[in-house]
């Protein structure tokens, strides 16, 4: 027909009115010959989506999180969870997908995508495209009777070639869909009710469709910034040349008798960003920075990252909002960094990092990314969360668990809960919980009383909500939301935690906020003992109320020395994080200094003479304690 070389991309960004109009008209002449392909792309507005739209496109498109969220939005029919039946089905197809389950790898559910797809075709949804981040993406062509289950064909990762890296995400997702709609347009689209004999569209062709998608989202993580990174068609098929000659490609779909992709893993990045699982190990935690050797960098990084982490025993994380300091050092012809993926991207050009922390609920803003996008750049970038800490919105600068106000109060500490969801999503263990708002500033403000024990009952719902997760208090004695805080100080905090009573309840240690309580962290370190979750890592000159955030060992290098020594005593088992304010410094050249620095203080304590240090200990020998240390600082 004359609409052969056609098609219609509609989103969440447009007013509904007008996708419909598009639709519509797509579908106007009503001769299927003549009908054009409307892809949908689901993200953008959060927003429901109208039944009569999801009958209309013949392809939807969202990723994982949209997907969830579009099939929550309707109504519950009886038959979308079903009863005996439904579930027959269910894991019926389940067992025959189990080679793409096994290809998703255990953080994606095949049963819940599935579970979803269900949902949206009951409703009228034709084809339904989702793009799984960094493990691939999954067709499922809409069945010819609601009875039967939809076949799969399953994109996983496509390696990028030697010489190139993964830089910058943004626009990838964009350049994926763009280049399905190329393809299916370029291949000739089928109509609905022709192709493989079961309604099914040519399945063959869409497999040809997903494959130069994945190719087009995988260039596009090699450039950074949304439109330079678009690839060009001859980029594009240099590139498929290129994965084809390798055997790479690695579509299945469960319709075929024979799985041709035995050999690709479940671990790379197809859509919206591609990079191979051997790829991802080659790039050092962090990736590999701006500078010119770059490429150099990628080629040599999987030595340099056993040098920088494989015989250390901890992970290393540091202040992600660090990210937003001296943008001045960066491209100016890239927008500077403001979301926080952009924090964690220019975060992972650090080397030797292995985890990032994240602030919940300040780092998890509905219009930048869910919790499963999160973990699906941290994967992609060859990271782990290491934990999720608890920044309290200013609504609670009365006070969070500690309100005046009981709703407040249950406001708080369900918000509290609700970062250990997030955590579960993000594979952290630890939920780090520092109040800016719990304490008083003047005498006779408060009932001291009361509000410790608000925060026992609080704490212990929290443990008991969530068993598996570590749950800890940082404390700090003072600042300028609060200048007293309900819990001042590391004795105070072990008693919270002992009237706690709970195995999953321990504490967060802080440096500075130890020094600014005139503590010495090696001893606040050994009195907590096992009950240590956490550690953050700085320095600070002590002067009253306030907090430097200062690189570590800087100004106390022998505090840090003997905090480095009861950490390898205690059997400390979190990662180290460095709470850090570089400001007027490099942010990841300070993050790189601190793990020097760290790695520094802990060698040379395992080079310290444990005999030579009871005999100090014993006799309390003020002069012999500062020779072990100078010597130890000397080597």
């Amino acid at each position: 027909g004359e609409n052969d070389n056609a098609h219609g991309i509609s989103d969440e960004e447009i007013p509904e009115a007008v996708n419909l109009r598009l639709a519509e008209a797509a579908k106007f002449e009503g001769d299927p010959s003549a009908m054009v392909p409307v892809l949908h792309d689901a993200g953008g507005e959060d927003r429901v989506m109208s039944e009569e739209l999801l009958r209309r496109v013949d392809f939807l498109i969202p990723n994982e999180s949209e997907l969830e969220r579009l099939a929550a939005s309707y109504p519950s029919l009886a038959d979308d969870r079903g009863g005996d039946d439904a579930a027959a089905e269910i894991s019926e197809a389940w067992h025959r997908r189990r080679r793409i389950q096994q290809r998703l790898g255990p953080s994606l559910d095949l049963e819940s995508i599935l579970r979803s797809v269900r949902i949206l075709q009951r409703r009228g949804a034709n084809h339904v495209l989702v793009t799984l981040g960094s493990r691939g993406s999954l067709l499922a062509l809409k069945p010819p009777t609601p009875a039967r289950p939809p076949r799969l064909v399953y994109q996983p990762a496509l390696p990028l070639p030697p010489g190139r890296t993964a830089l910058d995400e943004t626009g990838a997702g964009d350049c994926y869909r763009a280049g399905f709609a190329v393809a299916l347009l370029e291949h000739g689209h089928c109509r609905k009710g022709e192709g493989d004999g079961d309604g099914t569209e040519d399945a063959t062709m869409l497999r040809r469709c997903m494959k130069f998608a994945s190719a087009a989202g995988a260039l596009a993580v090699t450039k950074r910034g949304a439109v330079p990174s678009i690839p060009s068609r001859e980029e594009v098929e240099e590139f498929l040349s290129w994965v084809e000659g390798e055997g790479r490609d690695g579509i299945f779909d469960d319709g075929d008798e024979n799985d041709p992709s035995e050999e690709v893993s479940s671990h790379g990045v197809a859509a919206p960003a591609a990079v191979s699982s051997s790829q991802m190990e080659a790039i050092p935690r962090g990736g590999t920075g701006d500078d010119a050797d770059a490429a150099k960098d990628q080629s040599e990084s999987a030595n340099t990252n056993k040098d920088h982490n494989d015989d250390f025993p901890f992970l290393f994380g540091s202040r992600l909002n660090s990210m937003k300091d001296r943008l001045d050092l960066l491209d100016p012809s890239q927008s500077p960094p403001s979301t926080p993926r952009d924090y964690v991207l220019r975060q992972s050009q650090i080397r030797g990092l292995g985890c990032i922390d994240f602030n919940y609920p300040q780092h998890f803003s509905p219009r930048h990314w869910t919790p499963q996008e999160a973990k699906q750049t941290l994967d992609r970038l060859g990271l782990r969360a290491g934990a999720v800490c608890l920044r309290y919105p200013p609504e609670f600068a009365r006070g969070a668990m500690n309100h005046p106000d009981p709703s407040a109060r249950r406001a708080a500490i369900e918000l509290t809960k609700r970062a250990a969801d997030v955590a579960e999503i993000l594979g952290a263990e630890e939920v780090v919980v520092w109040s800016a708002y719990d304490g008083y500033d003047y005498p006779f403000q408060v009932d001291y009383r009361e509000k410790w024990t608000q925060l026992v009952d609080a704490f212990r719902e929290c443990c008991d909500a969530h068993p598996d997760i570590r749950w800890s208090l940082e404390f700090k004695p003072t600042d300028e939301n609060t200048r007293f805080f309900t819990v001042p100080s590391t004795g105070a905090a072990m008693m919270l935690v002992k009237e706690i009573d709970r195995p999953n309840m321990g504490l967060t240690l802080d440096m500075g906020h130890m020094l600014m309580a005139g503590e010495n962290p090696a001893q606040s370190i050994a009195m907590v003992g096992d009950k240590l979750f956490g550690i953050q890592l700085n320095d600070g000159y002590t002067r009253l109320a306030a907090e430097d955030g200062m690189m570590f060992g800087s100004i106390h290098p022998s505090m840090a020395l003997e905090a480095m020594y009861q950490l390898r005593r205690i059997g400390f088992k979190g990662h180290f994080y460095f709470d850090t304010f570089p400001q007027r410094t490099d942010p990841v050249k300070e993050a790189e200094y601190n793990i020097r620095r760290v790695k520094e203080f802990w060698r040379a304590v395992e080079k310290m003479d444990e005999k030579e240090l009871e005999n100090v200990a014993r006799e309390h020998d003020a002069l012999g304690a500062l020779k072990l240390v100078d010597d130890a600082l000397r080597r």
